[in-house]
């Protein structure tokens, strides 16, 4: 039997769950399936018993249930004893990797996105077949199962015409254009940023990353290109690949360090708690743990750099939206008013509130592929409950959850569009005379 792994010198933070049960309602897999051990604390309770060795790491229980959750952190918010769980859960899976008990599907997803070419050659093949128009047409037409849905995936991550969807009687401007380049307390001295450009956001949703660049500069930032940067290393770590985790860390600390920008901004929900998570996944590490974690410190997601420096306003787009919240962005940054607050520098852009926006949609980094049934349960609320706001468009600042939704809607027969949020702040520049 092999032993308890990178759970052993965990028993001080495994001791701190006492069994409350406060986080029980906010379980997304608890509320579908009803079992205790598909709970964080029954979660917990089985990791203690691996780390206690009462359990072996290969045992199917452990497997199974920790195999399930979706990593989204929505029980750390809730917990009176402040477990950190998504910090407990990666080295569980990293226990369970090391028992050889990893699926031969997460072990090949991991694979493709540790490596850089293997990651162009598969976004390139995406783009090429998404060009098609293909992906679209067969998703509206195959009957149902996971092609069917990973086309739909891929067809979700296409531009969208936002004029298109437009409410021309939304908001009738009453003041001229050139009122609409008033600043908001905005910081007069130029900031150095880089931006993380993500592996799937890059590879699917390179526009994002080049609308976030124009809306830095239009608030005052010069950007700096990082050539040499990698993968953040998020989908390792929640794979429990915590070694590939940190090759990935180690070279972007390299190459952010080397570029000299004084913030590292993140517009990808879970990329964005990795980077802050560098100093921890790092911390036992002599020769990279300070660096990590100065690195961490100087990471702003882009909602919280704008919200906290003040943001431009630009002329109206007049559309109504609803905010998904991620899990990564609201749970794990606890970040929640931010994305909310820059929406609202708009003019003329209509928010209509989502229930529950802030549970998840069932996509978690690769969950929704590796579980589409319980995956695709979780997402039927998540479309139930943007189909009840009538709203023309979804925003949600996260690649994952943009597919895993916008997937949902088209297999629900809606023709409702999701957008990054920082699209319509760049378009709303745009229409202003502020960016090209």
């Amino acid at each position: 039997m092999s032993g308890p792994g990178h759970l052993a010198r965990e028993q001080e933070r495994l001791l701190a769950c006492v069994h409350c049960g406060f986080c029980l309602n906010a379980c997304p897999t608890y509320k579908q399936l009803g079992d205790e051990a598909d709970s964080p604390r029954g979660r917990l309770y089985l990791m203690r018993a691996v780390m206690e060795g009462r359990i072996a790491p290969d045992d199917q229980a452990f497997v199974t249930h920790i195999d399930r959750c979706l990593g989204c952190r929505a029980c750390e918010p809730v917990c009176p004893s402040g477990v950190e769980y998504g910090y407990l859960l990666e080295r569980a899976r990293a226990t369970i990797a090391d028992a050889g008990r990893s699926s031969i599907a997460t072990r090949v997803l991991l694979s493709i996105f540790g490596d850089r070419l293997f990651t162009r050659i598969t976004m390139g093949l995406g783009r090429i077949l998404r060009a098609t128009r293909l992906p679209g047409l067969l998703a509206r037409s195959l009957p149902g199962g996971s092609a069917r849905f990973g086309l739909a995936m891929l067809d979700a991550s296409r531009s969208t015409d936002i004029s298109r969807f437009e409410r021309p009687t939304l908001l009738t401007p009453v003041e001229p254009a050139a009122a609409t380049i008033a600043r908001t307390g905005l910081a007069t001295h130029a900031t150095r940023v880089a931006i993380l450009e993500g592996c799937v956001q890059e590879g699917l949703f390179a526009r994002v990353n080049r609308a976030t660049a124009r809306v830095l500069e239009v608030n005052g930032c010069t950007v700096v290109h990082v050539p040499l940067q990698h993968c953040c290393g998020a989908l390792h770590a929640h794979g429990g690949e915590l070694e590939a985790a940190k090759m990935l860390a180690r070279a972007n600390l390299g190459a952010f360090d080397r570029s000299g920008a004084d913030v590292i901004i993140a517009n990808a929900a879970g990329c964005g708690a990795m980077l802050k998570d560098y100093g921890e996944l790092m911390r036992h590490d002599p020769a990279w743990a300070n660096r990590a974690a100065v690195f961490s410190s100087r990471v702003r997601d882009i909602f919280q750099f704008l919200a906290e420096r003040g943001v431009r306003t630009g002329a109206p787009v007049q559309v109504r939206v609803t905010y998904d919240a991620p899990c990564h962005l609201y749970h794990a940054q606890r970040i929640m008013r931010a994305p909310l607050d820059v929406l609202s520098a708009i003019p003329g852009l209509q928010h209509i509130p989502l229930r529950d926006a802030e549970e998840c949609c069932g996509g978690a980094g690769i969950y929704g592929m590796l579980h589409p049934e319980l995956g695709g349960r979780i997402l039927d609320d998540k479309v139930a409950a943007i189909k009840e706001t009538g709203a023309d468009a979804v925003v949600t600042p996260n690649p994952g959850c943009a597919m895993q939704i916008g997937a949902g809607l088209i297999m629900a027969g809606m023709d409702t569009p999701v957008l990054h949020p920082i699209e319509l702040l760049d378009e709303s520049y745009r229409r202003a005379g502020l960016v090209p």
